[in-house]
């Protein structure tokens, strides 16, 4: 079985302001607002160049941010179900 890919709505979609290390991001289409933390914004960003599975994921956070260790996948994996709930990413 191949992995699950996730893709998030464009930019324009979703409007974000920075909070005192949380982001509040008011998703356009459902009218609905969410405050999250990092590493879900930057999820989010990555996600904007196009669809991934985790381990794409990793590869494109790593070009940015310190991503090592074993529980990494696992992490990303963690934060991509929270964001697939809130309805900010789906399965592409």
């Amino acid at each position: 079985m191949a992995p699950l890919r996730y893709i998030a709505d464009p930019p324009e979609d979703v409007r974000a302001v920075a909070l005192d290390g949380l982001s509040v991001l008011y998703h356009v289409p459902s009218g609905t607002t969410h405050i999250v933390a990092p590493p879900a914004p930057e999820i989010l960003a990555a996600l904007r160049e196009g669809p991934a599975d985790v381990a794409e994921l990793l590869a494109r956070l790593a070009t940015h941010f310190d991503v090592e260790g074993d529980d990494a996948a696992a992490a990303i994996g963690a934060r991509l179900g929270e964001l697939e709930a809130a309805g900010l990413v789906r399965r592409a």
